[in-house]
């Protein structure tokens, strides 16, 4: 007992053991969330198109989820003889592994309680796992031995690359603004109030709020749902082109694994876009509120992602490529020109 009290005792020891202990957490909070995300989409898309979703199983179906990964748990395995197994069976694993390293560097309200790790580096550490995550879909599309999947991986690849310049770019005004990288020194930058040039019109410190932060927070946005997949940029799987894309050859757990990682990735990419662009865990009220305003915000965002998926229609892979690199990347130049003068005008008068 001495020798662990004497263990405990060493600060680093303490801070590795409390940091491990809110990873746990934060793992167990996430596959909770998943699982009734999933559910509150089927409602919301039933509502959206006039039926009920989920309601048989417990009261208002709220028991679907359980089933659901039940049924998945007791499906038979299945991998195509030709396939390369190993790569096949790593595939779901690394669609899940970046949003879970992403996870731990997001404030998630005013440190040290409700920050796992605060490194210099959190933004680079974003886009990094986020450039990881197309390995998944491209390796399991080509390790399958299908041509639907392949295709569906090929198209991943050409989509993650074409839209993760226009998304890095929009960061740059953010990083001009506050003028670090780390996540939580982002947050702190949005605190308080300001007023609008030549008005007595007192605002929120959000970067949202600021004229050359608008349009990187719509870009970013919509190449969000490039990044994770969702529609209308769902082209990957594509169901009436390419069967089910990237996992047509996929059952059970690990085609179970694909879409914990899309519905993952989907609330750490929102999270990320309250930590940038809607003031993180700041909002009126005291400093305790904090994971409140940061819970409400990534909720909100969260259905906006729900509502865009049932309202507007799959785009034509054509017309995504040439959004993309015809009018996301040249408006994000601009932005980035037009922020660094103004700051720099700003700053030196």
């Amino acid at each position: 007992m001495n020798g662990l009290a004497s263990l405990w005792a060493i600060p680093a020891v303490q801070v590795t053991a409390w940091a491990l202990l809110k990873v746990v957490i934060i793992l167990g909070v996430m596959l909770g969330v998943v699982s009734y995300l999933i559910y509150a989409e089927r409602k919301i898309c039933g509502h959206i198109q006039a039926r009920t979703g989920p309601n048989r199983v417990g009261p208002l179906g709220l028991l679907q989820p359980i089933a659901d990964v039940a049924k998945l748990l007791l499906k038979a395995e299945f991998t195509p003889a030709s396939a390369n197994k190993v790569i096949f069976h790593i595939a779901p694993i690394l669609a899940v592994f970046p949003a879970i390293v992403t996870f731990s560097v997001i404030p998630m309200g005013p440190p040290p309680m409700f920050v796992v790790t605060d490194i210099s580096v959190g933004l680079l550490l974003f886009l990094a796992m986020s450039s990881l995550g197309v390995y998944a879909i491209t390796l399991a599309g080509w390790s399958s031995n299908n041509k639907y999947a392949l295709l569906g991986g090929l198209r991943s690849s050409a989509q993650m690359i074409s839209y993760e310049l226009a998304m890095g770019l929009s960061t740059i005004p953010v990083l001009l603004r506050s003028g670090t990288l780390s996540l939580t020194g982002i947050v702190e930058s949005q605190s308080g109030v300001w007023l609008v040039p030549g008005t007595r019109i007192p605002l929120p410190n959000w970067g949202v709020f600021h004229w050359y932060l608008v349009l990187p927070f719509l870009i970013f946005l919509v190449t969000s749902f490039a990044e994770t997949n969702r529609a209308p940029f769902d082209l990957p799987e594509a169901e009436g082109e390419l069967v089910a894309g990237f996992h047509t050859e996929y059952s059970s757990m690990k085609w179970a694994l694909f879409f914990l990682g899309e519905y993952m990735n989907m609330i750490v990419i929102c999270s990320i876009t309250v930590t940038l662009f809607l003031g993180g865990w700041h909002g009126p009220g005291p400093a305790m509120l904090g994971i409140v305003w940061y819970l409400a915000k990534l909720f909100a965002l969260l259905f906006v992602f729900i509502w865009v998926r049932w309202t507007f229609p799959r785009l034509r892979y054509d017309q995504l490529m040439g959004f993309g690199w015809k009018v996301l990347l040249p408006a994000s130049v601009v932005n980035v020109l037009l922020a660094s003068v103004w700051l720099y005008w700003r700053a030196n008068g």
